[in-house]
């Protein structure tokens, strides 16, 4: 595509100057053409009626003056904006055109059409017709667009000028020379110097001046034939057809990837670029989890030490990051609710804007979500794509192999795929119109085998990454989220009302932790439901519970939605809550020990799947450590310390609930006459606050704010689906506020007052 630049400063004459100062333009190119004129007309000399006195003007050395045709479009008349943007639809008329050299032409000193001077073409003698190195083109044919042409809407100055001229560039220099001299010889009133001395630039940047688009690439194939180079023209009609498919790709992908379900309103979708927030996107990878902590300070669980590269989506798979890596095969890895898919989103809008990616000329997104319904029956690439994207029928299988044709694969959401990757015996797969297993068609792609030439981007958590081969070339970049002043900018995005959005912030800022852990959009979004609530319900709370097991709950329960839609459809209520039982027991013993992270030997001992852990649940990642030159370690951690002690928090609650265990008593005491003392509800709470203050480093401090918090009217109507019995506690926000109060009366320190204090925060 030409700069704005070398459009506005190509060498045109102006279209509104007469034909006659074209004609002295081309009088001056040379002798040879003058004289060449000179041999086609003869003006006889003026009648003595038209004699009338000295002429104000010299006009003996005009051949003749009939002003240049209009053309369709007004080429030059475009903006440089218009002219940038290769999306933008050209609105010309592809209606009939044609085209015809005129016989007579009129003087501009004649007064009435009766007295006008006539320039009487000369009848060439058959020898000098012969001695002609290009065949005379006496008439002009209808130039008259072929009808695919007429009904393709898709023809941009872009894309028509870089057609053309790509064309062009392709044939031969003696070709070339005869293409000029017949697009000269057939349509002189078009160009005002001779054809031969412009350079591609200007050649076709005058023969889109002076035609419509449609009529351009017409003439172009008209001379193309004459001169006998088929190929081109199927090369020209090739390119109009990619362009087409673009043109009707991008529509579909702005109408599903352009809009977001995230505004004031519930249901209302607004555009991408108003709710966007820019994501936190480094080039470092295995960076474990945000480690920053209201309470305590947490030794970095990760082994990383090299200084982390910023990115944005425009430097994903960019020709820069192509020509210094030589791979087309790019992962992008982050924690569960990290911003992947809202990356992609903004990727794609950025491809259809031209604002980035524009050495790609098809994008396809393939959602792994989408790629299930082919998992049962035999399928190949080119079903896939013509199911998914019905535009892409009219291309051909070389289409995706040609060098001139880059083409980009998005596979969202790898860690959805839930067949079993076989990279040993899945046999190789080249060939796009095969039908077989959906399995054989994501092996080939991962090791770079089908469709070799193109493009991949491929997004996933964390662990998935592990199923790429280890003798595939690839690129990993991390998402992390949001950083400080981002959480901040998505909020104002999303409310645009101030005061709204101000009340949205402060909530957030009234508590260390909530601040914290919006560094992962997904929260954030959650956050921004609750108060989208309260702003739309005449009736709704002012704020969402002051509580911070409120929202965690809530991030808890949209985890499990994507777990059961997703992921694991059909686990049964039992087989959750056991897992969430198991995972929170983990979690206690590892806030009893001081530990953040397990190697993943360990792990093995627990029977508790990664796959689940990781993957399904997405309250887990893993990562690889080096803590030795050329050795490393896979450790898996909670998505962040406190998602860790809330669902230690969980365990203590649902062992009460539903099991009857008190599981800050490790002895059973109190046995009277051979029965056990039941505990009530405030002896859990009791026990888990003097256990909180025997710890003076605070290891405990936000389990027990988590399950006091839990304890609430509200937390437990969204905890009740997890407990096998109707969970009912009127007094105990005002009983768990005396015996605080009691403690904090006592002997402890003022560290252990603060913590105290906190707790009460969180019984409001």
């Amino acid at each position: 595509m030409m700069a704005d630049s070398e459009f506005m400063e190509s060498p045109a004459v102006s279209r509104s100057s007469s034909l006659g100062s074209a004609g002295s333009g081309r009088r001056q190119s040379g002798l040879d053409e003058e004289e060449e004129d000179d041999m086609l007309y003869y003006i006889p000399e003026r009648r003595p009626s038209l004699d009338l006195g000295p002429s104000p003007m010299d006009t003996s050395q005009w051949h003749y003056v009939d002003k240049a045709f209009s053309p369709a479009v007004s080429y030059r008349s475009m903006t440089s904006a218009e002219m940038s943007n290769s999306m933008h639809l050209e609105h010309g008329s592809p209606t009939r055109v044609q085209l015809i050299r005129a016989d007579s032409y009129s003087s501009c000193y004649s007064l009435d059409s009766d007295d006008c001077e006539k320039m009487v073409p000369k009848v060439k003698e058959e020898k000098e017709e012969k001695e002609d190195s290009v065949p005379e083109l006496s008439d002009t044919p209808d130039v008259i667009p072929e009808p695919d042409l007429i009904k393709n809407p898709f023809l941009t100055v872009a894309f028509t000028f870089t057609a053309i001229s790509k064309t062009l560039r392709k044939l031969p220099e003696r070709d070339l020379k005869e293409f000029k001299m017949r697009l000269w010889k057939r349509y002189p009133q078009s160009f005002n110097t001779h054809s031969q001395s412009m350079d591609m630039v200007d050649l076709v940047d005058r023969l889109l001046e002076c035609f419509s688009l449609d009529v351009s690439l017409h003439i172009t194939k008209i001379l193309l034939e004459e001169i006998g180079k088929n190929t081109m023209i199927d090369y020209l009609q090739t390119l109009c057809i990619r362009n087409e498919v673009r043109h009707n790709l991008s529509e579909t992908l702005k109408m599903k990837y352009g809009k977001v379900c995230d505004g004031p309103v519930q249901g209302e979708k607004r555009p991408l670029d108003e709710v966007f927030t820019d994501l936190y996107i480094t080039s470092t990878c295995d960076n474990g989890p945000n480690i920053e902590h209201e309470v305590l300070t947490i030794e970095k669980l990760d082994s990383n030490t090299n200084d982390a590269k910023l990115l944005s989506t425009k430097d994903i798979l960019s020709t820069e990051s192509l020509e210094h890596t030589h791979c087309n095969l790019m992962l992008l890895s982050g924690l569960p609710g990290s911003g992947k898919s809202m990356a992609v989103r903004r990727l794609i809008l950025e491809w259809i804007e031209g604002k980035s990616h524009q050495h790609v000329s098809l994008m396809f997104p393939l959602p792994f979500r989408e790629l299930k319904q082919f998992e049962n029956s035999p399928v190949s690439m080119m079903e896939i794509l013509q199911t998914l994207y019905p535009e892409t029928k009219k291309l051909r299988e070389e289409d995706y192999r040609c060098d001139d044709c880059k083409i980009m694969f998005i596979f969202d959401g790898l860690d959805e795929y839930s067949g079993a990757l076989d990279f040993h015996y899945a046999f190789p797969l080249s060939d796009l119109s095969e039908s077989t297993t959906l399995n054989v068609i994501v092996v080939n792609l991962l090791r770079d085998k089908l469709l070799y030439q193109g493009l991949f981007l491929i997004t996933s958590r964390t662990q998935l990454k592990r199923s790429i081969p280890w003798d595939t070339h690839y690129e990993e970049i991390d998402v992390r989220g949001f950083l400080d002043p981002q959480k901040n900018e998505y909020f104002r995005k999303r409310f645009k009302d101030p005061d709204q959005a101000a009340r949205v912030i402060a909530y957030v800022d009234s508590s260390r932790t909530l601040r914290i852990m919006c560094h992962l959009p997904l929260f954030c979004s959650l956050v921004g439901d609750e108060f989208q609530h309260i702003f739309g319900e005449p009736t709704a709370p002012a704020q969402p519970p002051s509580n911070i097991a409120y929202m965690y709950t809530k991030l808890l329960s949209a985890l499990t939605r994507r777990r059961r839609k997703h992921r694991a459809p059909d686990v049964s209520p039992d087989k959750e809550i056991e897992f969430f039982m198991k995972l929170g027991g983990l979690a206690f013993n590892m806030l009893e020990q001081g530990q953040f992270k397990i190697s993943r030997y360990d792990w093995k001992e627990l029977g508790i799947p990664v796959e689940e852990a990781v993957i399904n649940s997405g309250l887990c990642t893993q990562y690889l450590t080096c803590p030795i030159v050329l050795h490393h370690e896979n450790y898996i951690s909670f998505i962040h310390p406190t998602v860790q002690e809330y669902m230690a928090a969980l365990y203590a609650f649902l062992s009460f609930t539903n099991q009857g265990k008190n599981i800050f008593v490790r002895h059973v005491r109190g046995r009277v006459k051979g029965f056990f003392k039941v505990p009530t509800v405030m002896d859990l709470f009791k026990s888990a606050v003097d256990s909180s203050l025997r710890c003076e480093d605070g290891k405990l401090d936000m389990l027990t704010r988590f399950l006091l918090g839990m304890g609430l009217k509200t937390n437990l109507e969204l905890l009740q689906p997890l407990c096998t019995c109707t969970v009912k506690w009127p007094t105990f926000a005002a009983d768990a506020v005396g015996f605080i109060r009691e403690r904090m009366r006592g002997n402890v320190s003022q560290g252990r007052k603060t913590h105290l204090t906190r707790c009460l925060d969180e019984l409001r």
